[in-house]
């Protein structure tokens, strides 16, 4: 989203592709986006029971990416991964191809997708490694949108009504939530109020829940506890009014922890691809971050939030590491290259 907002297009000129039930349909809606979907599924890794079915699906993905081209005729496809991507990039052989890898370490259907890329985009130099330095490798940083930069520490507290002057934790597990690391915060709750603001994003799946333990809270400290299932216009304020996050380690935390210095706890999901193993690692590495494991966090979340805020001096230097790894114009350089790759598509005849 932030790549298409650097390009200036309008609607008409993109249209994104998703796959059937995924969670993208609402957050493109919301820009105005033009939408479609393919059939789509995973074969690396599934059982024998599921291989047939996925793999008819993966070849009915491209019959319907052939029909969406035909009619769409784009210049260039950006291409960020999953195997919603494989069937089009299959099928759109030929046009130059943008592929984005987000995570520090590409998943398998990425390494795949990259076969047919023109120019691949980076977050991380680390990355290069993974695609043994491909000269088709450029690092362009993580996109990140321009509404999550147009925040300051202050005007955000106002924003979301926190004090001011009260240090503020934030807690993140993404749009649909992080059950495990949502109880283990709803659990230690009246220890961190008594020192620390929790603004608190739970997802929508855990969201009762949280309401629930938000209405049981006394009102001496209830006031402190700022709940909500998650913020969209929003979240630049949530993430600059943050002195510590405790987090997942999607992608997203790449780009939008550091464009804010924000120090991170960061608890890799545990039961999926190493990748957010490997994010978290480069953080902790380059000294941005510390790492809880999802199964300790009963028994050590709690010291590991009061330990740093115990040592200012260790969080602000966090702090500055996190904000070294800020790339603020990754955006234009993806729209930048996609630019390139359209300059080349029409040079040679290609086109709307």
């Amino acid at each position: 989203m932030a790549v298409l907002q650097a390009l200036g297009n309008e609607p008409e000129t993109v249209l994104w592709i998703g796959s059937k039930g995924g969670m993208e349909a609402d957050l493109v809606g919301r820009a105005g986006i033009p939408f479609n979907t393919i059939p789509a599924a995973g074969v690396h890794g599934v059982g024998l029971r599921a291989l047939p079915g996925n793999t008819w699906r993966l070849l009915q993905g491209a019959m319907a990416s052939r029909r969406i081209l035909h009619q769409f005729r784009p210049d260039v496809l950006l291409l960020t991964g999953g195997y919603v991507a494989v069937p089009m990039a299959v099928a759109g052989r030929g046009i130059p191809t943008l592929l984005y890898v987000p995570d520090i370490e590409p998943g398998l259907a990425l390494k795949v997708l990259a076969r047919f890329a023109t120019c691949i985009g980076l977050t991380a130099e680390n990355s290069r490694t993974y695609f043994k330095f491909d000269p088709r490798c450029v690092v362009t940083g993580y996109p990140t949108r321009p509404a999550l930069q147009a925040w300051e520490s202050k005007t955000a507290r106002t924003h979301l009504k926190l004090l001011v002057d009260q240090p503020v934790l934030l807690v993140f597990g993404g749009s649909k939530g992080a059950r495990s690391l949502n109880r283990a915060v709803l659990s230690i709750l009246p220890q961190l109020l008594e020192k620390m603001q929790v603004l608190h994003i739970s997802g929508t799946l855990d969201w009762p829940e949280v309401e629930a333990a938000w209405k049981g809270l006394p009102p001496e400290i209830a006031s402190r506890y700022h709940p909500s299932s998650y913020l969209h216009e929003d979240m630049g304020a949530a993430l600059a009014s943050a002195n510590l996050v405790v987090s997942r380690a999607g992608a997203s935390t790449l780009g939008e922890f550091p464009q804010y210095g924000l120090p991170a706890i960061l608890v890799p999901y545990p039961y999926a691809w190493r990748y957010q193993h490997v994010n978290a690692d480069f953080l902790v590495q380059n000294g941005a971050a510390v790492v809880i494991r999802d199964q300790e966090l009963n028994t050590t979340l709690l010291s590991g939030i009061q330990s740093l805020f115990d040592e200012p001096t260790r969080l602000e230097s966090m702090s500055r590491a996190m904000r070294a790894l800020a790339n603020p114009h990754a955006a234009e350089k993806l729209a930048g290259l996609i630019k390139e790759l359209a300059s080349s598509s029409n040079s040679t005849g290609r086109g709307a």
